[in-house]
């Protein structure tokens, strides 16, 4: 401790005289004497703070704050910042205190960020990557990964530059652990946001880092990479075939079961992400033996895993009928069907895995839910104040009803038995003009009479051997949604 104390001290002087020499050649239509004042006391704070913080001292790094901050907002003195990091290599302590007073800067709001930007700091961290000093290169990946966490703009800004390429050769067994946590934490931010989602290039550039990352034993390292998978798959169906082109989907179904909450809830972000896309892009993940892992997720004490679970499900059952028919002989129908929980966001994937299935599914699939004592459940969820599941609920029960096809009156039955019917009819009032036109028709064409009265579409075809023919997706389409 006492060396790194003499090593400020001695790089303290060194940059008395190197500014002095350096500020007079580039005043900015500033009088040199006052300029030199403000650089002298940012690297003055900077070294001071750091010798205080040496000796226990929180006071001095306070004030180092607050000065920092001060000068920074009142003067313009960040647009200096090239000329604290491009110190000769004689100073590495001092390139390591300016990153480092930079990288707070960095942390700061939006405003306080670009400012650092427009200092045009970030070619000289990208530079200081490059440095023999490890602590100063560790020091410049914090201070870009502040950068980049900025939003897609200074993302992309970044990455222009060439960021990827030095910060993955730093992914290695000799990296020490906390360094290899930064970089992680870096990906992080460079796969974040999709609006846009980062350029193609760097996404092919990153997934085989992640792909070695996914074996890590360090559990922050690992929490990180499987975020950084989940931001990519949450990209569209380009990107979530990229993540599937790299090999790591059969790695990453494992962590379902995970003993952190923290790699299960990453992952099942990550695989729910994909199997929001194509019918094959899901079935990757239904060959990994994906649904082993549900019942422990749908009975997870945790509200959040069990949530997405649900949701997970319901995008299966929005599938093709033998990706129903896996749920099915999953043993999870079931445990949807019953599952009672306040919250409404879980009501909305309970609803739309439950309808999904009676548009994809075939009529013995529907049958089975029937049987399962689906409609109770299902009905009550027409109480919710939320809209989009009381809508959801009604296309459900209305694809049941039509799939019914002869069996209808006795759907009908069930549905008044259990208070059903007086929910419907009290629909018919909502605000929601979807939702009562739904509501009406149900009451008209099931509710009134002979079903088969008004309308003779709703018949059945039969076919030669004399049993009915029902295509309940010809003209229904399921949801597949993501959070």
């Amino acid at each position: 401790m006492g060396g790194r104390k003499k090593e400020l001290q001695i790089e303290l002087y060194i940059v008395k005289k190197e500014l002095k020499n350096r500020i007079s050649s580039n005043v900015e239509n500033r009088k040199p004497d006052r300029l030199a004042v403000f650089y002298f006391l940012f690297f003055y704070c900077c070294v001071t703070s750091r010798l205080n913080c040496l000796n226990n001292s929180q006071f001095g790094f306070d004030i180092f704050l607050l000065l920092l901050f001060v000068v920074m907002e009142t003067s313009g003195f960040i647009s200096r910042a090239d000329l604290f990091l491009s110190l000769s290599p004689r100073s590495p302590s001092l390139q390591f205190e300016a990153a480092w007073a930079l990288t707070n800067i960095a942390s700061g709001t939006s405003a306080q960020t670009q400012a650092v930007v427009k200092s045009n700091a970030v070619p000289l961290f990208l530079r200081l990557l490059h440095s023999p000093h490890q602590n100063v290169c560790e020091q410049a990946v914090w201070a870009l990964g502040n950068i980049i966490g900025d939003g897609p703009q200074c993302r992309d800004y970044v990455i222009s530059l060439g960021v990827v390429k030095p910060l993955l050769s730093f992914i290695s067994p000799s990296i020490p652990i906390t360094f290899l946590r930064n970089v992680t934490w870096v990906i992080v931010n460079l796969c974040r946001n999709k609006d846009p989602p980062p350029p193609m290039e760097t996404v092919q550039e990153i997934l085989p880092a992640l792909c070695m990352l996914i074996y890590h034993t360090d559990l922050n390292i690992l929490v990180d990479t499987v975020w950084a998978l989940s931001y990519l798959t949450d990209g569209g169906n380009e990107q979530i075939q990229m993540v599937i082109d790299s090999g790591v989907v059969p790695f990453l179904v494992p962590l379902l079961s995970h003993q952190e909450v923290k790699v299960q809830t990453a992952a099942l972000r990550a695989v729910g992400n994909i199997v929001t896309g194509t019918d094959e892009q899901t079935q990757v993940v239904l060959n990994c033996d994906v649904l082993l892992h549900f019942p422990n997720l749908l009975s997870h004490p945790k509200e959040k895993i069990n949530k997405e679970a649900v949701w997970f499900l319901s995008n299966i059952t929005a599938g093709n009928q033998q990706q129903v028919q896996a749920v099915i002989d999953a043993g999870l129908i079931p445990m949807i069907i019953h599952q009672d929980h306040p919250l409404q966001k879980k009501k909305l994937q309970k609803a739309w895995a439950i309808s999904n299935l009676t548009i994809s599914g075939r009529k013995d699939q529907v049958e089975f839910l029937v049987e399962h004592n689906v409609i109770p459940p299902f009905c009550s969820l027409l109480s919710v104040k939320d809209s989009q599941v009381v809508q959801v609920v009604l296309d459900g029960l209305k694809n049941i009803l039509i799939m019914a096809g002869q069996e209808a009156s006795t759907i009908a039955e069930i549905i008044e038995e259990c208070g059903g019917l007086e929910k419907i009819e009290q629909l018919q009032q909502h605000e929601n003009e979807d939702i009562y036109k739904l509501a009406f028709e149900i009451i008209d064409q099931y509710f009134s009479g002979d079903i088969f009265d008004e309308d003779p579409n709703l018949i059945p075809e039969t076919t030669q051997g004399g049993t009915f023919n029902f295509d309940p997706a010809s003209n229904m389409q399921t949801k597949k949604f993501n959070f």
